[in-house]
């Protein structure tokens, strides 16, 4: 405590850049702890596996996690290594983003509500998957038709504080109509996270998704709506009941499929294994495998530049504590016990730190979970499990931080050192300008990382996407009253000069698009065809997005009767992977399809440039546009001019309740759903922006530390100097020099690093920036004049000290 009272310089950059370096450590432990959590709370999760498939199309494959109605009855039947299945139909998937539910108040007033996760699903979800239920009975709930179970926040904001089983809720769903349901069950989420997400949960049964279901009957090749969970017996081996699926498949649907040209392989994957793995659309944004790693990559360097800081600092000090560990060893001290000691000195500085950090993480945690947009709850057993393993991390920190010191000092010889002949020795000196390179190259990296990642953040907000995204006013039309008044509120919107066009569609673009078939060209096999997505759309809708013509034409209103139900709009890569010549061979030719043993055929009126429908991590794939043959789509899009947007959205809203006064208003722009799609990036340059500062202090402390005390024990070398004529200029240039080229040569290792980790995180966009020289230039000229100003605030002190003062006592 002497020595850390004594040396107060020292015992702050040391505590300081530790607990910093703890406590960024430690957050991101958290986090990555919360990534790794997901579904590990369900009793049978060992057990539990989802069924993905993989389908096939032309040799080619793609990953969803859906399978249709009949498959988790015929899996039970067939396998008797299943003990229990359940279905889930995630309303997002199908353009569902929002639920209107509605109660109706004893005194007649409706109060309407909007929830955007909700689903429907089996009753024995609740024996596969753990939930806590504060009102209902589990075993009982989604039994019936037309039921619903609530989370405890949802029948908070619903029914306040009184009970809400036996209540009715009215839900107006796209994919099942409106119903009444009755509420059998509310249930508390857990505070560890699930890929299921869901506010509420409806029966399948009462409505139109059991209407479809009924219309499947035993059909295993079309409509896969579904994700099929399923509970295996205890001892059965996932392995040996995969190598089944393709036998199963052929039994219920290899006839459909052939017909088709399209196969289907399923597999296992399990439920505690989906948020990171799965690598296809979930209830739940999946998490990244590579993200995790930078960031643990992150956590770890930040901790290890803060004992870099702790290991140069103690042996730069060296000649200061020389003597006393002469006098030790005369004195009778064994190395082993000034082995001790010095270790003990690091591991309270160490104990010091890991209070200061967890003060540090209680207080920056809310702000954590905005910059991450994840909740992060600190549980009692998860606090004590997390508090250990956080103490034993600061004891490791110490001793790592300290051994090097801690050996170094205790080797001195006590004979040398009294004689005051001490000096650093060759090894010492090498390793300390190894740890500065070592440090300056881990926030270099992070450096040209946070450029990069910046850079490609930028671009894809600006990214020409192949269609007009800006002032695009995105109306959900979720309740079947919403979709019957549209074609009056389309009339409403087009008498104002503000609003330049409005369309309609089932999907618009950067939301999930469930609709496709597997097309193919006359003259050609459906073994030759390829998987295509479907859009239906009303005759205004590619005007309204700017989506333009690059042969034949685009729906009108003069052609709606012609084309309904009978023409198709395809885009260029549409026809490229069909087959056909080139954009104006495709007009007036025909698109086969086959459906449930029955062929559709469709001529070719138009096709569009190329557009991107999902975001840039995903490439451009064949794409078709129907004209619905009613007025029943999903959302209005109406493209705003110039204006005050507050007064166009007010004279919107006005309309629409003069149409619909039973529902709310609610609305978002393309352009900012659009870029939701890059959350995750978003919130990695955010913390690796954050996280790149933490690292530039810690090392800049670092070097602050060193270059102080290395223009300490040059102090009379500079003040004979400087009675020799030397001026301050030449005098900061000798002392930083040496720095300085650690410096540049931490930039030269570490920018080709920086590159090639940039360069594949890149590879994961379709359309992404180049990586030039200046991101490296500018981040060298940054580090060199951040480090210059670092070292020259004590050397310029030291450089126009009064020598007199340094030299009075030789």
């Amino acid at each position: 405590m002497r020595h850390l009272t004594k040396n107060k310089a020292f015992s702050f950059i040391n505590i300081f850049g530790l607990s910093v370096g703890l406590a960024c450590c430690l957050l991101i432990v958290l986090y990555l702890y919360n990534e790794l959590a997901y579904d590990s709370y369900h009793r049978n999760v060992k057990r539990l596996y989802q069924v993905g498939g993989l389908f096939v199309t032309d040799g080619k494959q793609e990953r969803y996690p859906a399978s249709p109605a009949v498959m988790a009855r015929n899996m039970k039947q067939d396998f008797p290594e299943i003990e229990e299945t359940a279905r889930m139909m995630t309303f997002s998937f199908f353009g569902e983003s929002q639920t209107l539910l509605q109660i109706t108040q004893p005194d007649g007033r409706v109060r309407s509500f909007y929830e955007p996760r909700g689903s429907a699903a089996d009753h024995s979800l609740f024996s596969l998957f753990t939930y806590q239920f504060t009102e209902g009975d589990s075993s009982r709930a989604l039994s019936g038709p037309n039921e619903v179970v609530i989370s405890s926040e949802l029948a908070a904001k619903i029914f306040g504080g009184e009970p809400a089983v036996g209540k009715t809720i009215r839900i107006s769903s796209s994919l099942n109509g409106v119903h009444d349901c009755r509420v059998t069950g509310v249930f508390k989420p857990n505070d560890r996270p699930s890929h299921i997400d869901a506010q509420f949960m409806i029966s399948f049964y009462g409505g139109s998704i059991e209407d479809r279901m009924r219309s499947d009957g035993n059909n295993m090749a079309f409509d896969n709506l579904y994700t099929t969970y399923l509970l295996l017996k205890p001892g059965a081996d996932p392995g040996k009941l995969e190598a089944k699926f393709p036998a199963f498949i052929d039994k219920y649907a290899g006839k459909d499929f052939k017909e088709a040209g399209l196969g289907r392989i399923d597999f296992l994957l399990p439920v505690k294994d989906i948020h990171l793995h799965a690598d296809m659309m979930e209830m739940t944004p999946s998490g990244s495998v590579t993200y995790l790693y930078i960031l643990g990559s992150i956590a770890a360097f930040v901790l290890l530049i803060a004992c870099i800081n702790f290991m140069n600092l103690s042996t730069a000090r060296s000649s200061r504590r020389s003597s006393e560990v002469g006098v030790r060893k005369v004195l009778g001290a064994g190395r082993g016990g000034l082995i001790r000691q010095f270790l003990g000195e690091s591991l309270l500085m160490a104990g010091i730190a890991f209070v200061v950090a967890l003060v540090l993480v209680i207080l920056l945690l809310p702000a954590f979970d905005l910059l991450t947009g994840r909740s992060i709850a600190l549980s009692p057993s998860l606090c004590g499990s997390l508090l250990l393993f956080f103490f034993g991390l600061s004891v490791g920190a110490g001793l790592l931080a300290g051994s090097y010191p801690a050996f170094y000092l205790s080797s001195f010889l006590p004979v040398e050192v009294l004689k005051g002949r001490f000096s650093n020795s060759l090894a010492a000196v090498s390793l300390r300008k190894g740890l500065v390179i070592f440090q300056f190259v881990i926030a270099v990296t992070l450096i040209v990382m946070t450029f990069v990642i910046s850079g490609q953040m930028r671009f894809l907000r600006g990214a020409d996407l192949g269609f007009a995204k800006d002032r695009q006013l995105v109306i959900p039309l979720r309740s079947e009253v919403a979709k019957r008044i549209y074609p009056s509120l389309k009339k409403e919107l087009a008498r104002d000069p503000r609003v330049l066009s409005v369309g309609a569609s089932a999907y618009y673009p950067g939301i999930a698009n469930a609709g496709s078939d597997n097309f193919h060209k006359e003259g050609q096999g459906v073994s030759a065809g390829q998987m295509v997505r479907i859009n239906h759309v009303d005759e205004d809708w590619l005007n309204t997005l700017g989506i333009k013509p690059v042969a034949g034409r685009l729906f009108a209103k003069e052609y709606v009767a012609s084309d309904t139900g009978a023409h198709v709009i395809i885009n260029e890569d549409a026809v490229r992977k069909i087959g056909f010549a080139s954009p104006q061979d495709a007009i007036g030719k025909k698109l086969l399809s086959v459906y449930k043993g029955i062929y559709h055929a469709d001529e070719i009126v138009g096709v569009v440039k190329d557009f991107h429908y999902e975001d840039l991590h995903m490439p451009i794939t064949p794409y078709a546009f129907y004209l619905n043959a009613e007025a029943h789509y999903n959302y209005a899009v109406a493209h705003v001019g110039a204006g005050d947007v507050r007064s166009i959205l007010h004279s919107i809203e006005s309309s629409w309740h003069a149409l619909n006064p039973g529902e709310p208003f609610t609305y978002s722009w393309l352009d900012q759903d659009f870029q939701r799609n890059y959350a995750s990036e978003e919130r990695l340059s955010r913390i690796v922006n954050y996280f790149t500062l933490v690292a530039i202090l810690i090392s800049c402390l670092g070097l602050f530390g060193l270059s102080s005390f290395s223009a300490e024990q040059r102090s009379k070398e500079i003040s004979i100097r400087k009675v020799l004529g030397a001026g301050v200029p030449g005098l900061v240039a000798l002392l930083t020099k040496d720095f300085l080229k650690l410096v540049a040569l931490a930039v030269l290792i570490a920018c080709p690093i920086a590159w090639m980790a940039m360069n594949t995180w890149l590879q994961g966009f379709t359309a992404r920036i180049p990586i030039g020289w200046g991101v490296f230039a500018f981040t060298a000229a940054m580090v060199l004049v951040i480090a210059f100003a670092t070292i020259s605030i004590q050397v310029i002190r030291v450089a126009l000290a009064n020598p007199v003062k340094n030299l009075k006592n030789e």
